[in-house]
């Protein structure tokens, strides 16, 4: 893989011109960059497509190309992409309904506002793959039809289909009111009773760890039923019965919906396993009663999930802030606080809390200052980097808390230029707080050369604009790849570089690097071995 010239294909400045020569010499590799760039043109794209043909998908994808522009014969995973964007033709749908390969009746399968006889023929397909792709996107009519498929494996994508009628998905997780399935993957392969062990060493084999068939396909109908749970237009009606079921995995799944009646929500929250109680402490459908309850549940996570709760009261908020490990998250109920309860909040005794609110970026000035002055690290690392601090308050937390806090100073929007410098040359060094200089908007030259010292800080500060452009061209030979492309990509790279890197695509590969400096220089045979070397 050539880096400099994916990153030149990737540059949002390479002229129109260059963007033509870099596709008429296009690996897979450059014509995949090439391909997201938001300026290519129609005609660029169908160029693209003649030199690299796997690119069509891509270009198909992203609306660069018509009907017109794609043969369904010769071109058929990029006519599947535009039949998947609603851009293909209705006759070519009909084409690859019948295609021999199982793969791209699949795929199509997978795509909507297919024509009706299109989806008839796929419902009636010999491999159960395309049926089954059909049942997991089709509409609620042809979802009902498929519902009673002979095979478990279809019944089981309809169950995760939401356009599934609610009823067909009582059904189905019920089992009440339909046939029997009579066949599904293991049974397919195996005889029954078998169970997959876990540990198979059968390369050719692709089912899945403990799949099972008794005869009465277990694994398939536990995962359909697993699927039902999940998907939000089964009726609650026919959830609720599995508040006690032996399946971990299907408690797990009932735990999060949003319709749960509350005494299913006290059935759950008893539940032996702390992951369920975990799901169900973030769930905004129980009440406060249960709040309290979950909030003293010693479980794994699960204070830590009930503080996310939108719902969570304050108070209980307060007294998780100190047992949980919350960590720096904006929660819902912080972010959805009044501003009387902003005003209690930023009062408060417990720096936890504090901190919490120090989370938001719309705090009222005066409570913005205040909490900038706190006396505790935690608060003041929080608030860092709300809009609106001056860089006198900057650099007074900086003074106060030192490298506890000095990324996230960094990381304000509104760092002076000279503020940025001075945190890039902190003692000792922070690597957080380069990396956050390193993609700030008012980095400036000097503040970008000292981030490169750091090896993630590199990368980001190869592809800021205020890089000078002698350090870009020595990047361009930087032993890290992803450094290489982000030099490459960054619009201040000067033109003439880049053109006469791009001028040099028919020379012949050379065998010694060049010095980059002499770039700067437009030298074509140094440039060509930037390319090649």
């Amino acid at each position: 893989m050539n880096h400099v010239l994916c990153g030149l294909a990737a540059n949002a400045a390479l002229p129109s011109e260059l963007v033509d020569r870099l596709i008429a010499v296009a690996d897979a590799d450059i014509a995949a960059d090439l391909a997201d760039r938001a300026d290519l043109s129609h005609a660029q794209a169908v160029a693209l497509v003649s030199r690299v043909a796997e690119s069509a998908v891509w270009l198909a994808y992203a609306g660069r190309l018509t009907a017109a522009d794609v043969d369904p014969v010769a071109q058929p995973e990029a006519a599947l992409a535009l039949l998947d964007e609603r851009a293909g033709r209705p006759e070519w749908a009909r084409l690859f309904a019948a295609d021999p390969v199982v793969e791209r009746r699949e795929k199509l399968a997978a795509c909507s506002f297919l024509p009706p006889d299109v989806v008839e023929t796929l419902a009636a397909d010999s491999d159960v793959r395309v049926v089954a792709e059909l049942a997991l996107w089709t509409t609620p009519d042809m979802a009902a039809g498929l519902a009673v498929h002979p095979h478990a494996e279809v019944r089981r994508a309809v169950a995760a289909n939401e356009a599934t009628p609610p009823a067909v998905l009582a059904a189905l997780l019920t089992g009440e009111g339909l046939p029997p399935a009579q066949r599904c993957l293991v049974c397919d392969r195996e005889e029954s009773p078998f169970v997959h062990d876990a540990q198979c060493s059968r390369l050719d084999c692709d089912l899945l760890p403990g799949a099972s068939c008794g005869g009465s396909h277990e694994s398939t109908v536990h995962d359909m039923r697993r699927m039902a749970l999940h998907n939000p237009a089964t009726p609650t009606e026919a959830v609720v019965g599995f508040a006690d079921h032996p399946s971990l995995l299907l408690r797990w799944a009932l735990a999060a919906r949003p319709d749960l009646p509350s005494q299913v929500c006290r059935r759950l929250a008893v539940d032996p396993h702390p992951g369920v109680r975990a799901d169900l402490a973030e769930n905004p459908t129980i009440d406060d009663t249960l709040i309290r309850v979950l909030a003293t549940d010693g479980g794994h996570d699960v204070r830590r999930r009930l503080a996310h709760n939108p719902h969570v009261p304050l108070d209980v908020l307060t007294q998780l802030a100190g047992a949980a490990k919350i960590g720096s998250a904006l929660l819902p109920r912080i972010a959805a606080a009044s501003p009387h309860e902003v005003e209690k909040l930023a009062t408060s005794r417990s720096a936890a809390v504090r901190m919490l609110l120090a989370e938001r970026r719309d705090l009222p000035p005066a409570i913005r200052d205040a909490l900038a002055a706190d006396p505790d690290a935690k608060v003041v690392k929080s608030i860092a980097p709300h809009p609106g601090l001056s860089d006198a308050q900057l650099r007074t937390m900086v003074d106060a808390h030192g490298v506890q806090v000095v990324a996230k100073v960094a990381a304000n929007p509104d760092a002076s230029p000279e503020l940025l410098e001075d945190l890039a040359r902190h003692a000792p060094p922070v690597r957080k707080a380069l990396r956050e200089v390193a993609r700030h908007r008012n980095a400036t030259a000097p503040a970008l050369l000292a981030c490169l010292a750091d090896k993630r800080a590199r990368l980001i500060a190869a592809g800021h604009p205020a890089l000078p452009p002698s350090v870009l061209v020595e990047l361009l030979t930087d032993t890290d790849w992803q450094v290489v492309e982000a030099a490459a990509a960054n619009p201040s790279l000067p033109l003439a570089v880049m053109s006469d890197l791009v001028a040099q695509l028919s020379w012949p590969p050379a065998e010694a690097h060049a010095n980059p400096r002499q770039l700067m220089n437009i030298s074509s045979p140094e440039a060509c071995n930037l390319l090649w070397g």
